[in-house]
């Protein structure tokens, strides 16, 4: 069957009549914040006390966007007789939000859990210079990162969990039975 000339301008009229009918919403940004998902990819907070300064996140960075400076530090031996060791301490640590894409590379590479997605979204600049934010900055970002999500209640238990569940219940059990020795 041949269609109908000009029924899909009628199709398109009826969805612009149907359209127009309808109120609009507009969101009253300034003054009323937006409902944004739990776990929205806004910036990257950086929990300084984590970073070991291992430079993953710099070398994983397809932008190379993560700038990381550091210096070695000789911490004194532990137990008489042992050694001196050396150990990185972070000096800087930005990241210019100019050229960053947020693909979360630098996130997930992490090996200390050092980074993490924030939800703040209004760090906008009006020089394009002061949009590298420093670790001062990042750190603050780190307050706002929202707790992750729960466990799924159906899923395995961690074997280390199941571990150190045995051992806890083996030296209650050693306790108990020590207990009615007496």
């Amino acid at each position: 069957m041949a269609p109908i000339p000009g029924s899909g301008l009628a199709k398109g009229l009826a969805v612009t009549l149907r359209t127009m009918t309808k109120r609009s919403h507009t969101a009253q940004y300034p003054d009323v914040q937006p409902e944004l998902p739990p776990r929205t990819r806004g910036v990257i907070g950086l929990f300084e006390e984590n970073c070991t300064v291992c430079m993953l996140c710099a070398r994983e960075c397809p932008d190379w966007c993560i700038y990381i400076d550091s210096h070695k530090e000789t911490v004194p031996p532990a137990a008489p007789g042992g050694r001196e060791r050396s150990r990185n301490v972070l000096d800087r640590f930005a990241i210019d939000f100019a050229l960053c894409m947020y693909c979360g590379i630098c996130i997930e590479v992490c090996p200390f859990d050092a980074l993490f997605w924030s939800p703040e979204f209004e760090y906008a600049e009006t020089d394009i210079h002061e949009l590298t934010h420093e670790r001062d900055k990042l750190r603050e970002w780190m307050w706002t990162v929202p707790e992750p999500p729960a466990l799924d209640p159906r899923a395995e238990e961690p074997k280390e969990i199941a571990a150190a569940r045995k051992v806890a219940e083996k030296a209650a059990a050693a306790a108990a039975a020590e207990g009615e020795q007496r």
